[in-house]
């Protein structure tokens, strides 16, 4: 109980605290110079969108977004997947009747994708850092993996906010006073810090 009242006291000071910067231990010159200058890099794309396996080293690539998919509980919708029903061979097994009330056909149909350049949340960070020769892992998750663990209360500008299991999720760049810069679904910009799936730790990259 300690450690969860510990933990939710670190993320309430990650938020509201404008100052917390100031009260930590001063970064040399030199790499508060390449902290501001990878804060910059990524405040550069805001409004690029964002594209799943999109962004590298060099800046946004190709990848690709889903689809918007019509609403199932629309009448529309409700129609068309009736029609679907009636015409498709095969979906009910012989001589039983099937129940109106139990959907046949596959619910978990993957949404087409298109390919868009942007970016996507690992993209953003291997861009950011590169600015000042740093190499990071692809993927959110190998991202958690490196640099130096950082507990909430302790963050930094510059430092990594991670999303889901193990940072499997998401990521973001945290850039001071309870904000972060991250990918969203209309493209790059500046948020309000989240709590919600946030892993313990934050990642110090450039201490």
């Amino acid at each position: 109980m300690r450690r969860v009242f510990v933990f939710v006291i670190g993320f309430a000071l990650l938020l509201a605290t404008p100052g917390l910067a100031a009260a930590q231990p001063s970064r040399s010159a030199t790499n508060q110079k390449a902290v501001d200058a990878v804060i910059a890099r990524a405040l550069s794309q805001r409004g690029v969108p964002f594209a799943y396996g999109g962004g590298g080293a060099s800046g946004p690539s190709k990848g690709t977004v889903a689809l918007p998919q019509p609403d199932a509980s629309s009448p529309d919708s409700a129609e068309i997947d009736a029609q679907a029903l009636d015409l498709a061979p095969g979906l009910n097994l012989p001589s039983v009747a099937p129940n109106p009330m139990v959907p046949t056909l596959p619910s978990a149909v993957p949404a087409p994708r298109v390919e868009v350049v942007g970016f996507d949340a690992s993209g953003l960070m291997v861009y950011a850092f590169s600015g000042v020769g740093v190499k990071l892992p692809r993927s959110s998750g190998e991202m958690y993996k490196v640099g130096q663990k950082v507990l909430p209360a302790m963050a930094l500008p510059g430092d990594l906010i991670f999303y889901g299991p193990e940072g499997t999720q998401s990521v973001a760049l945290f850039i001071g006073n309870g904000q972060m810069v991250e990918t969203t679904d209309s493209g790059v910009a500046v948020s309000p810090v989240r709590t919600k799936d946030m892993t313990p730790y934050l990642v110090r990259i450039i201490a």
